[in-house]
């Protein structure tokens, strides 16, 4: 494996900003990036759009909509609002997939939360579709049902996509979401038609926080190597996002933190 196919997403390196994180990218000889909404926020999309083109970076993913569930339809509806703009950022600085994190029951069940995760899902399809924009649905680990998404497993995110039958819907794979399911591989290769992005990050043990506990690769337990090679059995031949939440990575000199990203990626991906 080389660089070629590596983009950094941006939480991986949380003190940059966005122009910051493309010059970096471009210094280092990365080739993509995955850009966070609220680093993209109150900048021209334009000019992003720009900068990206003039480093040679290209954007492999906006993230993140979704969220969709909510106790009332007024607020549902502004979750779908939202979801409008993001898909409009993401057409804006050239990226063709948005990642969806589904959402929390939020005052739902989590039947209720499900549906309202498919109703938001149809609703959007549409208006993706009229932007080139696809919607990358992303399950998350159960551990996260709670106060994250309620669609935690690959067979439901691939359930999702089967039901609604809309060319823009996909699947982004993330490895520390998915490695523990007995029927990862099984479900990895029924997402390879429209699988639309794989993140990569490590498993720690123990698990140092819930959230900003992910390792670089080959620091954990995950199979990367394995699982990689599950997505080139699907067919999956674009960027590899590595997503790393560690404040650990964070608090390390910028330059230093992504010269580590790469090593890692290099040996263990």
């Amino acid at each position: 494996m080389d660089l070629s196919r590596l983009s950094l997403n941006q939480r991986s390196i949380h003190r940059w900003s966005l122009t910051e994180a493309i010059e970096g990218c471009a210094r280092h000889g990365v080739g993509h990036i995955g850009v966070w909404r609220d680093k993209l926020a109150g900048q021209s999309t334009s000019d992003i759009r720009h900068r990206l083109r003039d480093a040679g970076v290209c954007v492999s993913s906006l993230c993140r909509g979704g969220f969709f569930s909510a106790p009332d339809a007024s607020s549902r509806m502004a979750a779908v609002e939202d979801n409008r703009r993001a898909i409009e950022e993401c057409a804006a600085i050239g990226s063709s997939t948005l990642v969806l994190v589904s959402g929390p029951a939020r005052g739902q069940s989590l039947a209720d939360a499900r549906r309202t995760v498919s109703d938001g899902l149809a609703q959007l399809a549409p208006y993706a579709d009229s932007h080139n924009v696809r919607l990358g649905i992303e399950p998350l680990h159960p551990m996260y049902a709670a106060d994250r998404s309620v669609v935690v497993t690959l067979q439901q995110a691939n359930d999702l996509v089967s039901a609604l039958t809309h060319p823009s819907l996909g699947i982004v794979v993330d490895v520390l979401h998915v490695w523990w399911d007995p029927l990862v591989r099984v479900e990895m290769l029924r997402a390879g038609p429209h699988m639309l992005g794989f993140h990569v990050s490590d498993w720690l043990v123990p698990l140092p926080d819930v959230l900003l506990g992910r390792g670089l690769m080959g620091q954990g337990v995950i199979d990367i190597p394995l699982l990689r090679g599950v997505t080139e059995e699907a067919d999956y031949q674009g960027p590899i996002e590595v997503e790393i939440f560690n404040q650990t990575l964070w608090d390390l000199p910028p330059d230093e933190a992504l010269r580590l990203i790469c090593a890692s990626f290099l040996t263990h991906v």
